[in-house]
């Protein structure tokens, strides 16, 4: 399958294309014998913008829509969608799920009932494999304070800290949000405590310095998951590489993992690309080999041309795709899936130049323009599988060409590969026994999956 940046080929699937050849070298070798991380799914947040924006539109429209997304023997086969715990920069309105003082008035809200659950459960009549991970963005504003020394109330939506006396309602609040999930038939498999801990900006947002979510794990969250039965996976952090330039907070899940029972009850940490570089992973995965690395959060928008097919889509497969996966990623996941052309619904204070993967087109709520996201992210998910294992491999004379290798389940090969070049390439990848050539063009990215 194959995409150009200037969109002569979107998903242009032609197998003819594909040269085996007997003899002669390859430039693109692959070796099943030396192996890396296991690959848990591709995806994008489904957001309350994003299932309003798929519920206005028409039901025939949505179902081929979300089959094309999530279908594995029909469409991309995307298998990992992120969704709030509560409101996000891209809600309805402003809100948490206990609103009221008093962890005995969780329930879930009419963004939960009205949009995000409907669209939920038609995703998961498509794909019913797909993984979920639950972000939050805020705590209940009656659990929050202005900073840990004062401890005075801070009933806003942006910034403050949780109140080390609520931890265990907080831990319980988590609780009752998976609980609850799983009355709907849907199980959340894991979740982040806080999305961009060390963002006091957004709409809406919570600080937690690495100290504080340490201590909430220790003293209350582990427990009341353990207790509960729940598997869960925790993923610490949810932001940056570059830890936004805060030198107390470097490295922030590693030194977390310094708590050993904290470590013992967290699966990894996931990260953002709005700082820093993904060879971030790479350090972080030589100091914790037993520890999980996903990622969670990544946009365009207007500060990056993030329409610009022809500039994204390369360049978006080698820093989400190629360079994430090289560097033991796990999961890779977007931001919205859906934002309209004005990129809304969006909130005050959230982000107002966001696009999302799909544009649909408010005038209508027909029209869909794809974006990069959406591309990178079914190149990925097309070819590599829940549970697939990266592989060795080894580019030869190929400048301007990246890749990534992986052996599914099943036993079959995929190779993601990216050509930077303003020209054509050919190709001619080899699994060690069947060896076929390709021409890859300019400004691309191809994707192949063979037995």
């Amino acid at each position: 399958m194959v995409s150009t940046g200037n969109r002569a080929k979107t998903f242009e699937c032609n197998t003819e294309d594909l040269i085996q050849v007997s003899s002669g070298g390859s430039n693109i070798l692959i070796d099943k014998s030396t192996k890396y991380q296991t690959i848990y799914g591709f995806g994008a947040a489904i957001t309350g913008s994003t299932c309003y924006n798929l519920l206005k539109m028409n039901p025939e429209d949505r179902k081929n829509f979300l089959k094309e997304t999530f279908s594995v023997t029909e469409g991309l086969g995307q298998s990992y969608i992120r969704v709030p715990i509560g409101c996000s920069d891209f809600s309805l309105s402003e809100y948490t799920c206990c609103d009221k003082e008093g962890i005995e008035n969780f329930a879930f809200t009419e963004e939960e009932t009205a949009y995000i659950i409907p669209i939920l459960k038609e995703i998961l009549a498509i794909n019913p494999d797909i993984q979920i991970i639950g972000s939050s963005w805020t705590a209940p504003r009656w659990m929050k304070v202005n900073n840990l020394t004062d401890l005075k109330p801070h009933y806003q939506w942006t910034s403050g800290h949780l109140n080390p006396k609520y931890y265990d309602d907080y831990a319980t609040y988590f609780v009752k949000w998976i609980q609850a999930m799983k009355s709907y038939d849907i199980t959340v498999d894991a979740i982040t405590i806080q999305n961009e801990p060390l963002n006091r900006g957004n709409s809406a947002s919570m600080f937690m310095g690495w100290e504080e979510q340490l201590a909430f794990i220790k003293t209350a969250l582990g427990k009341k998951l353990a207790q509960s039965g729940l598997k869960t996976k925790i993923y610490l952090f949810d932001h940056n590489f570059n830890y936004d330039n805060m030198a107390d907070q470097k490295d922030y899940p590693l030194n977390i993992y310094q708590d050993a029972e904290v470590a013992q009850q967290v699966a990894g940490a996931a990260y953002h690309n709005y700082g820093g570089n993904y060879n971030e992973l790479d350090k972080i995965h030589a100091q914790r080999p037993d520890k999980e690395l996903i990622f969670t959060e990544t946009s365009i928008g207007e500060w990056n041309d993030g329409r610009n097919l022809g500039r994204h889509l390369v360049e978006d497969m080698e820093q989400i795709g190629t360079g994430l996966l090289n560097n033991w990623c796990q999961a890779v996941i977007v931001w919205n899936l859906m934002l309209d052309e004005n990129g809304a619904p969006n909130r005050e204070h959230g982000c107002k130049t966001c696009f999302g993967a799909v544009d649909i087109n408010s005038k209508d709520y027909e029209t869909l323009t794809k974006n990069s996201h959406y591309y990178v992210i079914g190149h990925l998910s097309s070819v590599i599988k829940p549970n697939a294992v990266r592989i060795k491999h080894t580019i030869s004379n190929l400048s301007g060409v990246d890749c990534s290798a992986f052996e599914n389940k099943d036993g079959s090969y995929a190779v993601v590969v990216l050509n930077k070049n303003q020209s054509a390439k050919e190709i001619v990848i080899s699994d060690g026994v069947k060896r076929f050539k390709y021409t890859i063009p300019e400004n691309a990215v191809a994707s192949f999956r063979w037995k």
